[in-house]
């Protein structure tokens, strides 16, 4: 799992936050199943080059979030629900479910990196987010 997974330092954006980000992309793609183990703290933080209190922190809000459960002695996992509804109040729709996933697999397909479409992705909502031209 940690081989999915990329912090680029150079980003703005900070290091919890990209693997916070890409483990949470991951368990709503399906790629990661519920109840797998995520590695341990100190073996994901030496793995990806940062502190293990940068992976703890990204760890804690994972499961603030209900992505992950900390599971008592023996690490963290994802969680049993899945991340993001698929029916209900709040839901999201099938075309958008689809779209992500056709995002994510282009992307792999040409070889890129997860932190770069996850970059590529927030730069293109902040962008809408600014931009009064296009449609709500």
């Amino acid at each position: 799992m940690s081989a999915q997974i990329r912090v680029d330092l150079a980003s703005p954006v900070p290091p919890y936050e990209q693997i916070r980000s890409q483990v949470s992309a991951l368990a709503t793609a399906g790629v990661l199943s519920p109840g797998e183990r995520l590695p341990t703290i100190r073996m994901l933080a030496a793995d990806l080059g940062v502190a293990p209190g940068t992976v703890a922190r990204a760890y804690k809000e994972l499961e603030a979030e209900g992505t992950v459960t900390a599971l008592r002695r023996r690490g963290t996992a994802i969680a049993q629900r899945a991340a993001t509804p698929t029916s209900g109040p709040g839901s999201v729709p099938a075309e958008v479910g689809a779209a992500v996933g056709h995002l994510v697999s282009t992307a792999h397909r040409h070889g890129l990196p997860d932190a770069l479409v996850l970059s590529l992705l927030a730069d293109s909502l902040s962008r809408r987010r600014f931009d009064t031209r296009l449609e709500p």
